[in-house]
């Protein structure tokens, strides 16, 4: 229960920011080219730090790790509720990814440890998978609640006693494992690997204002290729590598991993401008956007749980992944 309030508030995080951002943006007097950072700081600090939060996991330990990471994220997201500045706000957003860079993989590694017998970890990860659909559902209808009602500051203010919650219950109930005396951080792949995915994500931000061919976004894409390639050539030399290349060489997996990250690419994207489509154009209020996305929430649910799940077992994975890719790039321009 606690490790699953945890991964309802991380999810719940991701979306109900989304519904806040245009009452944000007009008290915060964001620019069109900077509302995105909002969005973009936290998953750039949360995906870029990931493999390194997992690792300082194992080193630190699970517990530890995790009791950490709930009272960051706690700290970070009232830091971002109380923003007067959009630099405030960002910097509280990027805070807030790297803690639950942080909480994510101890989390995981919790329950797999705590829950050891085949059947107990099957139903425990089903209720933690579940419960990512259902933060989705709830992230967009509580956003829209707290925004029209209260204030957008609300979104962010309400992790602070879901983590409160969450961390006295941990620091009671939870044990931590033995961990290993042999990790070690690679601190400069994940300097190298965020660095280059920094990069190419501001060097996207500046192509509206500037053009694609401007002196700062050719240097921005330049710099992105080379820390990347130098993220590359140095997990191939590093005692203790963030992310072992063998890992993607395996075509199964490489073909996962790339269908995860299109699908999840155009899900933010969307998520993020239907919000200022929604309530800027068509005029709806952050309560009546929240309900908009509905009808999506309740599909991703209804596969994931239902039609994936039983076919599963009977059919070969790509057979559903495809015609998935299929379903979701035809309703996109609708």
């Amino acid at each position: 229960m606690i490790i699953s309030l945890a991964q309802l508030m991380v999810v719940l995080d991701a979306t109900i920011v989304n519904i806040a951002l245009p009452s944000a943006q007009r008290e915060l007097h964001l620019s069109d080219e900077d509302r995105q950072w909002a969005v973009t700081a936290y998953t750039l600090a949360f995906g870029g730090l990931l493999l390194l939060g997992g690792r300082a996991a194992d080193l630190i330990g699970r517990k530890r790790a995790f009791l950490t990471g709930l009272a960051g994220f706690a700290l970070s997201s009232a830091l971002g509720g109380a923003a007067q500045s959009p630099g405030m706000l960002f910097t509280a957003r990027a805070l807030q990814g790297a803690f639950a860079a942080l909480l994510a993989p101890s989390a995981l590694s919790l329950l797999t440890t705590t829950f050891t017998r085949p059947r107990e970890r099957g139903r425990a990860f089903g209720v933690y998978g579940a419960l990512a659909g259902i933060g989705t559902g709830i992230g967009f209808l509580l956003g829209g609640v707290l925004t029209q009602y209260a204030n957008w500051r609300w979104c962010l203010y309400v992790n602070v006693p879901i983590a409160a919650a969450a961390l006295t219950g941990g620091a009671l109930l939870l044990r931590d494992p033995v961990r290993s005396r042999q990790v070690r951080l690679d601190v400069t792949g994940a300097l190298l690997g965020c660095g280059g995915v920094l990069a190419l994500v501001f060097a996207c931000s500046q192509a509206q204002p500037r053009g694609w061919t401007s002196p700062l976004v050719l240097s921005l894409f330049a710099a992105c290729v080379l820390l990347l390639a130098a993220f590359i050539w140095w997990q191939t030399r590093a005692p203790a590598p963030l992310l072992p290349l063998r890992i993607v060489r395996e075509h199964n997996r490489a073909g996962c991993f790339l269908t995860i990250l299109l699908s999840h690419l155009a899900l933010f994207g969307m998520f993020l401008f239907l919000t200022f489509y929604l309530q800027n154009i068509l005029g709806y209020s952050p309560l009546q956007a929240g309900l908009g996305f509905l009808p999506l929430t309740a599909a991703i649910i209804l596969t994931a749980t239902q039609a994936a799940a039983r076919l599963l077992h009977r059919l070969p994975p790509r057979t559903l992944i495809v015609p998935g890719l299929l379903l979701a790039t035809g309703g996109s321009p609708f």
